[in-house]
Formats: structure tokens, C-alpha cells, sequence
């Protein structure tokens, strides 16, 4: 718990810097790849290869393609469509994901949980009820699909720990998880990217190297490492604990004058429909089978 903890601090610094330095400034594309590179760099002096089995190792890059670098592409473009708050309140939804993909994988399938996401969109729409738009409602969009590669992320993750040894040291084999989101950053700069909307001052290229070094680098791994050592109900709860701290960082530092009646309108109802997600999971759980 105190990996998860130790990063949620980190993190919560993470969406202003990126909503006030490199939105709109800086093109998302180039900001995701330096991100994933400068984390691998991190983790490739540590890699010894030969302590994963072939499997083992595209497994963990794909979690990467996935949990990085895809989950990077959709969060970075939710903040040219919303403002910092309204990313990190419709964050939210990440552990009904988690919820629901456990319920996949065991073949499952729990309709209550629509009508707690339609309460939870209920909930965005009041965040903004005068200013509704197809922007706002394709990034609310573009947010749940870095919930979800970010859910498949840790569920995935969860799953492939169980089957490597303990004494396995993680830091030797995790840039394989780097170099799986390099796959998916490299070809979208690439093929989507503007080269003529580079960082361009200091502050900007000192955010990048932050979030790649240390939110990115350090983060993930120590996330990552702090999930499987804690039960799926508490990861679910650190999963959003990181919302009231992005929000406290961002309303204090950067966004004073948010309108935090409807703020809190919107987001009351959000919480809401994510404690009746969880009160029906604990229910469920002690019902008879």
C-alpha cells in the first residue's frame, strides 16, 4: 500500500503540469513518446533478458503497449477537449472497469453495472450542463478509453505476476514494459505527430523530463510493483484516491476560479454511482452462490 500511496502523491502533480504546460502547446504525440523513452531509459541498464521466458516477455510488452502507451495517446487528447478537473473527475470510472473486465475474464456479466455508469454520466453532464457539447462528450470519450487501457493494464499486470517466480527481481525484466509502449509512441509520432509543435522553453522541456524520469519512470513500476501486493478492493479505492489529490493540487495551484459549486454537484454524483458500484460488489460477494 505505501507504493501506491508514494505514487499517488507523485501523480497528483501530474495532470496540471500537463494541462498548464503542454496542452495546446506542445504536441501530445512527441509529449507520450518522450514520456515512455525517458522511462525506459530508466529501466534498461536493469534488464536482463534472459530471466523471462519469450511468452512472459511480449505478454509484459503488450501490458505496456496498452497500460502506457495507448492509455497516453487517449489521456493526452482529453486534455485538448476538457479542462483539468473534468479529466480527473471522469477518471473515475477506472475501477467499474476493473470490475467489469474481472467479470470477462471469469465469464461473467453484471447489468447493474450500467446503471451505475449512467448515473456517473448523469454526473459529467452536470459539470457542465450549460456548456454540453460534442467536444465535451468526445472527451469524456477519449478519458474512458484511458480508463479502460489503464484497468486492462493493472488486471493484466496482476495476472502475469502471479505466475513469475517471487525471488524474480522486477526492476530487471519491467523495461520490457517501456519497451512495449515505445511501440505504440514511435509509429503514432510518427504518422500523427507535428514536428513544428515542439517544446519550446525550459519549463516545458523540464515538465517532459519530470514526467518521463520520475511519473512515468519511477511511477508505473512502483504502481505496478504496489498492485499485486495489495487486494483488488484496495487497488480499486487508490485508484481513485488520486482524484481528490489531483483536484486539491489543482484548484489550490492553478484553478482558483473553477466553479466549484457545479464541480462538486457533478462529482458528488459521480462518487455516488461508484459507491453503489461498490456496495453492490460487496453484496454480491457475500450473497449465497
Amino acid at each position: 500500500m505505501g507504493f501506491l500511496v508514494g505514487v499517488t502523491v507523485l501523480w497528483a502533480f501530474s495532470f496540471s503540469l500537463i494541462g498548464v504546460y503542454l496542452a495546446g502547446q506542445v504536441d501530445s504525440y512527441f509529449a507520450v513518446l518522450m514520456r515512455v523513452g525517458l522511462a525506459a531509459l530508466v529501466f534498461l541498464p536493469f534488464l536482463r533478458p534472459r530471466l523471462l521466458k519469450g511468452r512472459q516477455r511480449w505478454i509484459l510488452m503488450g501490458l505496456g503497449a496498452v497500460q502506457l502507451g495507448a492509455m497516453y495517446l487517449f489521456f493526452y487528447q482529453s486534455f485538448l477537449l476538457l479542462s483539468v478537473p473534468e479529466v480527473l473527475l471522469f477518471t473515475i470510472f477506472t475501477p467499474i472497469y476493473i470490475t467489469l473486465l474481472d467479470d470477462a475474464l471469469f465469464g461473467r456479466f453484471t447489468p447493474f453495472y450500467l446503471v451505475t455508469a449512467t448515473l456517473a454520466v448523469l454526473g459529467a453532464a452536470v459539470i457542465r450542463y450549460d456548456g454540453v457539447d460534442s467536444g465535451f462528450w468526445m472527451g469524456f470519450l477519449v478519458v474512458q478509453g484511458a480508463n479502460l487501457c489503464f484497468a486492462l493494464g493493472q488486471v493484466g499486470y496482476r495476472r502475469l505476476s502471479a505466475e513469475l517466480p517471487e525471488a524474480l527481481p522486477r526492476y530487471s525484466v519491467f523495461a520490457w514494459f517501456y519497451l512495449g509502449a515505445l511501440i505504440v509512441a514511435v509509429p503514432a509520432f510518427v504518422l500523427l505527430g507535428n514536428a513544428a509543435a515542439l517544446p519550446t522553453t525550459g519549463i516545458q522541456w523540464g515538465v517532459l523530463l519530470w514526467l518521463g524520469l520520475a511519473a512515468s519512470g519511477l511511477g508505473y513500476f512502483l504502481w505496478n510493483l504496489g498492485a499485486v501486493r495489495v487486494d483488488a478492493g484496495a487497488l480499486a479505492i487508490m485508484n481513485n484516491v488520486l482524484i481528490p489529490a489531483g483536484l486539491v493540487v489543482n484548484l489550490t495551484i492553478w484553478n482558483r476560479d473553477a466553479d466549484l459549486i457545479r464541480l462538486g454537484a457533478g462529482g458528488a454524483i459521480i462518487l455516488a454511482a461508484l459507491l453503489i458500484n461498490e456496495w453492490w460488489g460487496r453484496r454480491r460477494s457475500v450473497s449465497p452462490a
